[in-house]
């Protein structure tokens, strides 16, 4: 009898591969290192004018995206970027964000990709990252610290605002 044991790494690929099948419209990868450093087309909408709706986060229990937007709210106030809070609402762009969590008895890893879509349903901006955390025997979300969000968040609102400024 074979047993397969998937390594974290690949775990980590086929969890990104997977959840890049989710996004509507993915601008395709021309390569492995596309996968991972992806292309982006420029904003069409002047910085102050942006502005963002993030849909429901996918891929981690309540509480902790709770926390996330939280930390993602407060980070983009910081960065001057626009959000839009109510459901439904028009914006200019709408954030998709899937996250996943991997870990073994001595760390946890948490890999995010926040998609950045336009007003057509095209993404326009992908980012993605990992973020370590402490280990754990059981459900790898239960060790996911508040720093771990934060860092997770204070990336992804950079990384908005370099790409917003980018024209």
């Amino acid at each position: 009898m074979l047993k397969l044991v998937l390594s974290p790494r690949v775990f980590l690929i086929a969890a990104m591969v997977a959840l890049a099948g989710c996004a509507a419209n993915p601008l395709p990868p021309s390569s492995i290192g596309d996968m991972i450093e992806t292309k982006s087309a420029p904003p069409t909408v002047a910085p102050a004018k942006a502005t963002f709706a993030f849909e429901q986060l996918t891929g981690l229990p309540g509480n902790i995206a709770d926390d996330l937007s939280e930390d993602l709210g407060s980070r983009a106030a910081a960065a001057n970027l626009n959000l839009v809070r109510r459901a439904g609402a028009p914006s200019t762009y709408r954030v998709k964000g899937f996250l996943t969590a991997a870990g073994d008895q001595y760390t946890t890893t948490v890999f995010y990709v926040f998609d950045i879509i336009d007003a057509n349903g095209n993404r326009v901006h992908r980012i993605d990252g990992q973020e370590q955390t402490g280990g754990n025997t059981g459900d790898p979300w239960n060790d996911v610290s508040g720093d771990a969000l934060k860092r997770i968040a204070s990336r992804t609102i950079a990384s908005m605002k370099a790409w917003l400024h980018s024209r």
